[in-house]
């Protein structure tokens, strides 16, 4: 039996997107047990030309609900990078959430053959539906979830592996 695009899509990204909301919760616990403004955390980087963690968290967003808008033929909702807190980047997760509960599997079917076109200022390629998906979207939607783990690890937080992978069964 093939592995739909909705299950290779849409339970990922709602698994990885609460690993993030969960990140959230520990960092600001973080700050507040060690008076660390939580303003620091927010717009902490690991290095000066990478994107902070509410950089992480947007591109994360806008990775996987762009990618669904992509396949499915839907309009995606369109968030401004204005968040400042971890009110306000758990606020986007749980629009970004909202959305993937609206994408019904049946309209991910037959996406795997749907031709994606990318055109932006680094690159320009085609891609099949399930060539997208599994060589561009998912390294990227992970590579923002883990360089957030790293930018929450490197200012002292206690998560490790089994944070990042998250709750199993869900």
């Amino acid at each position: 039996m093939a592995v739909s695009m909705y299950r290779l899509s849409i339970p990922v990204f709602q698994r990885g997107l609460r690993v993030l909301s969960s990140y959230l919760d520990k960092a600001l616990a973080h700050a507040q047990a060690t008076g660390l403004p939580p303003e620091m955390l927010v717009h902490a980087r690991l290095a000066t030309d990478m994107l902070p963690l509410a950089g992480q968290i947007q591109r994360a967003s806008d990775t996987s609900k762009n990618a669904i808008g992509r396949l499915a033929g839907v309009e995606v909702p369109r968030f401004i990078d204005c968040e400042n807190s971890f009110a306000e980047l758990q606020t986007r997760i749980q629009k970004t959430l909202a959305f993937f509960d609206s994408i019904a599997p049946e309209q991910m079917e037959g996406t795997e053959a749907t031709e994606i076109t990318l055109d932006f200022s680094t690159i320009k390629t085609t891609f099949s539906g399930d060539e997208y998906l599994v060589t561009f979207v998912l390294p990227n939607f992970f590579f923002h979830i883990a360089t957030a783990h790293d930018i929450l690890r490197q200012h002292g937080l206690d998560i490790g592996k089994t944070d990042y992978l998250g709750p199993f069964g869900e």
